[in-house]
């Protein structure tokens, strides 16, 4: 299914969309920020993912942070543990932890590993980083919540490389199998892996008849425009299924920073002093 924008719910007013807009290009500055200062970590694929995880979690993920295992929260896991930055900035934004602690990724004693840690960081659900494993587990919760007769939702976000792991396509069985209509996974398809293109690597598409062929039920979306987003989230909250839903997201790779976007050398490395100052003043320009 391709989204169409024409006739649906705008995610904007104009008066929030500087706000919106500003918030951001500061969480963009903030992954850049705890990189450079750690000297190493995953930029590219953190980048191509923010607006995913943004509109997610501002508007539709039901969260606490005070109160981290809140019962009848949301789950958001990220399968794709390496964009762990882009993960920690937005718990931090939203309130888990103190946005200064970003400084001590990847730092001796942080709690900030290079992947998700979810016995020692807050608003983490699962401890990632193995590909594809991530998305097994976010399968087994939306399984014990169907059985459980809870309403809760599981959303887990995956790369196009990752989904080149055997254990997705068994996992992508199983849900659908299993009509776990309360499980959304959103696939970030910037098209670039740590070897290359990822259609030189090994091929992915088409995703969409993919999960199509295992009982799901597919949209695809411009994964940098907020509005598709935003529709695309309302269409698996409000479609009336008893199958889980992918949303498939064609994004940039290091999206925001001009040197960074669609190079896969900066899948995972961190900038110079120089390449640092150039990316904040684009981003902050932007």
């Amino acid at each position: 299914m391709k989204l169409k924008i024409k006739g649906l719910f705008k995610f904007f007013s104009k008066e929030k969309d500087l706000r919106k807009y500003k918030e951001i290009s500061y969480i963009r500055r903030l992954i850049i920020n705890s990189v450079f200062n750690a000297g190493s970590g995953h930029p590219g694929g953190s980048l191509s993912s923010v607006e995913l995880v943004y509109v997610l979690f501002d508007k539709y993920l039901k969260f606490d942070p005070s109160n981290p295992k809140w019962e009848d929260r949301d789950y958001f896991i990220l399968s794709k543990g390496h964009a762990a930055p882009l993960l920690y900035t937005i718990l931090s934004y939203k309130g888990f932890f103190d946005v200064k602690e970003l400084e001590t990724l990847r730092k001796l004693g942080s709690r900030l590993q290079g992947h998700p840690d979810a016995l020692k960081v807050p608003g983490v659900e699962v401890s990632t980083g193995s590909l594809g494993q991530g998305f097994g587990v976010a399968g087994g919760i939306a399984l014990g919540l169907k059985i459980s007769g809870k309403s809760n939702k599981v959303y887990v976000l995956l790369g196009d490389g990752e989904i080149q792991e055997g254990s997705v396509w068994e996992t992508a069985m199983a849900c659908g199998h299993y009509n776990l209509s309360n499980l959304c996974a959103i696939i970030d398809v910037n098209k670039f892996q740590i070897d290359g293109k990822v259609e030189n690597v090994m091929s992915v598409e088409p995703i969409e008849k993919k999960f199509e062929s295992f009982g799901w039920r597919t949209i695809r979306i411009n994964g940098h425009n907020l509005d598709e987003i935003n529709n695309a989230y309302k269409w698996f909250l409000e479609e009336k299924s008893n199958k889980p839903a992918v949303i498939v997201a064609d994004t940039v790779k290091g999206k925001g920073v001009s040197f960074m976007e669609n190079r896969s050398e900066w899948h995972g490395k961190a900038p110079n002093e120089d390449e640092y100052k150039k990316a904040t003043e684009e981003i902050e320009r932007d």
